[in-house]
């Protein structure tokens, strides 16, 4: 049954954040590994420590930063989202939403909604940030459709974006202007 998102607690994780997002992280990865540019083993491999980074959100007013959903302040992370500002001079005003994920348990109830909309509202106030892009599983009708939804629209699709164990799958490549 879907919540609506004021049931949802979105806010910026940060350093203490730390295990509980890589461990839905992996999650993730373990058990979609197509719907992910990282592969668990390479995840694994490089630890929890790749994301302190942005962890640390010392650059989410210039369009870095991951947030994580909660159904109220003293539950496990349900869900994830990250903006990845392009560092390119020429391309600074464009930024990747980037690994998305939604537990199984909390999928259906808003909270990849809730996760965008705030996503969406801070991206608004970064300076100079004039679109948005992402990619997903050209299969994943649920998520095109959320994006959709939320006013991404499809300019195209890389055929056999990603190899997962010698299985290819396409990528949609979408897109909002601010």
């Amino acid at each position: 049954m879907p919540l609506n998102d004021a049931a949802i607690l979105v806010r910026q994780l940060g350093p203490t954040d730390r295990e509980a997002y890589f461990q839905l992280r992996l999650r993730g990865l373990k058990a979609h590994p197509e719907l992910f540019g990282q592969s668990y083993e390479e995840a694994l491999a490089k630890g929890a420590a790749q994301h302190d980074a942005s962890l640390q959100g010392l650059h989410a007013a210039e369009g870095d930063f991951l947030l994580g959903a909660f159904l109220s302040s003293d539950t496990p992370l349900i869900g994830v989202v990250g903006l990845a500002r392009n560092p390119r001079e020429r391309e600074r005003h464009k930024a990747a939403v980037v690994g998305t994920y939604v537990a199984p348990e909390a999928a259906g109830r808003g909270v990849g909604r809730a996760l965008l909309n705030e996503l969406l509202a801070r991206a608004e106030r970064v300076d100079g940030l004039r679109q948005l892009q992402l990619m997903v599983d050209s299969s994943n009708e649920a998520a095109r459709k959320l994006y959709e939804s939320m006013g991404f629209r499809q300019y195209g699709r890389e055929v056999d974006g990603l190899n997962v164990d010698g299985v290819f799958y396409d990528t949609d490549l979408m897109m909002r202007f601010m």
